[in-house]
């Protein structure tokens, strides 16, 4: 029976958030499945963390894709909130992201970091012309507060300083208290 990519994927980036140093015995013993198993999967750890980093942007990049951010409608914080949604389940490779410096500089994963990064500062901007998101923040910062901000919910869950089923929308109201266009009152 062929082993399953993607739950040893999602084995060794729970296990690795936890502890970064884990060894490729202990990241085997996590997905349930021997050593040799694990190294004729990825023959060491560099291979494993590009695996890791390509599983990540693509995870990324289908919650993005469903989140449908090209939905014509001026609600853009209704837009950045189903966006949320989306990525919560996603969060713990969000989190291996901005946590894995040996990936820094792996052109692949700048690329597509760049696009969805771009995909969510053009829905920021779309809501800055409507009027509906604050136009002293950069779309750009927006952004990438927003994918802090759910890096560090997916963190919190992990650590059990956040409960899953609250943190989609304790990111949506920190991201869009500060980030929506309040009326003057």
């Amino acid at each position: 029976m062929p082993t399953d990519h993607e739950h040893v994927l999602r084995a060794a980036v729970t296990l690795l958030l936890r502890r970064p140093a884990s060894s490729m015995d202990e990241i085997a013993r996590a997905a349930g499945i021997s050593r040799a198993t694990l190294h004729r999967m990825y023959p060491g750890r560099p291979a494993l963390i590009t695996a890791l980093g390509a599983q990540a942007t693509e995870q990324l990049g289908r919650a993005i894709d469903a989140a449908d951010l090209d939905a014509v409608t001026d609600d853009v914080p209704a837009v950045l909130r189903g966006l949320v949604d989306r990525l919560m389940p996603v969060a713990e490779y969000l989190a291996f992201l901005y946590g894995e410096s040996s990936l820094v500089g792996d052109p692949d994963l700048e690329q597509a970091w760049s696009v969805m990064d771009e995909q969510v500062a053009a829905v920021v901007r779309r809501g800055q012309e409507n009027g509906s998101m604050r136009v002293d923040l950069t779309a750009q910062w927006v952004s990438e507060a927003l994918f802090s901000f759910v890096a560090a919910a997916g963190w919190g869950v992990h650590e059990g300083r956040l409960a899953g089923r609250d943190a989609a929308r304790s990111v949506a109201e920190i991201l869009l208290g500060g980030a929506a266009r309040r009326p003057h009152t």
